[in-house]
């Protein structure tokens, strides 16, 4: 891939509201997101959006843009027009550190979790990070903990987990922060049809909770049993979007 372009001409990096006035609250919206590398347009106006307490889907086969899309939302990748925007504030030029400070948590596709440290010392790791009391970084530890039945792993090494282990603490390690939008990226990847079944419990439990969530997988039979709506994403376009059934 080509170095990225000049932006400041391109991108609206103020603050003001993408939405008009009295139009509904979205927990993430953008609008009309445009990528190009080596003269080719791998994203051409993109606009999704996700409210709270929903789970959406981004959808398409390999090298139609999605996974750049996806990319741009989480702040991987500036694009070269169009904005990205969290309760309707433009969050476009935003790294990914303080989008997460907004709100907004990301599972990586790749592992994420420290291999040689234990499950709840993984935990501790991010929630050092967290302007918190050592007895409220106690309690938030054992919180999360049960939150996702990760309480008899507490002790063991990352390494010695399962696929479907390993994905449960990778996701909780996303909750430290207490997020209100979950960005997944392939969670069903490298796991069990057994782990794909506990990740989709463990999402919908999310939605429940009132969390937005956007997930991009290759496995779309998986995600579609999961998701409330889905875009579809060719030639670096939304070809449509619906539920399910629709698709």
């Amino acid at each position: 891939m080509s170095s990225e372009p000049a932006q400041s001409s391109t991108v609206n990096q103020d603050n003001a509201p993408l939405a008009s006035a009295g139009a509904p609250a979205r927990l993430l919206a953008t609008s009309q997101l445009v990528k190009t590398y080596r003269q080719r347009r791998v994203v051409n106006g993109v606009s999704v959006h996700v409210q709270a307490g929903e789970i959406v889907g981004l959808l398409g086969p390999n090298g139609a843009g999605k996974t750049t899309t996806f990319n741009l939302i989480v702040g991987l990748v500036r694009p070269d027009r169009g904005e990205v925007a969290f309760q309707d504030k433009r969050i476009t030029a935003l790294p990914m550190h303080q989008r997460a400070r907004l709100g907004i948590g990301y599972l990586t596709q790749e592992p994420s979790v420290f291999r040689k440290l234990t499950v709840e010392q993984n935990l501790l790791a991010i929630l050092e990070t967290c302007r918190m009391g050592a007895q409220e970084r106690r309690l938030r530890l054992k919180y999360l903990l049960d939150e996702l039945d990760l309480t008899p792993l507490a002790k063991n090494l990352a390494y010695t987990l399962s696929g479907g282990e390993k994905r449960r603490l990778e996701i909780t390690r996303a909750l430290v922060t207490s997020p209100k939008l979950m960005l997944l990226d392939e969670p069903f990847s490298g796991i069990d049809p057994i782990a794909v079944y506990e990740v989709q419990k463990i999402v919908r439990r999310l939605k429940e909770r009132g969390l937005g969530i956007l997930i991009t997988d290759h496995n779309a039979r998986e995600t579609l049993k999961l998701v409330d709506r889905a875009y579809l994403i060719h030639r670096g376009e939304v070809l449509c979007e619906g539920t399910a059934e629709f698709l």
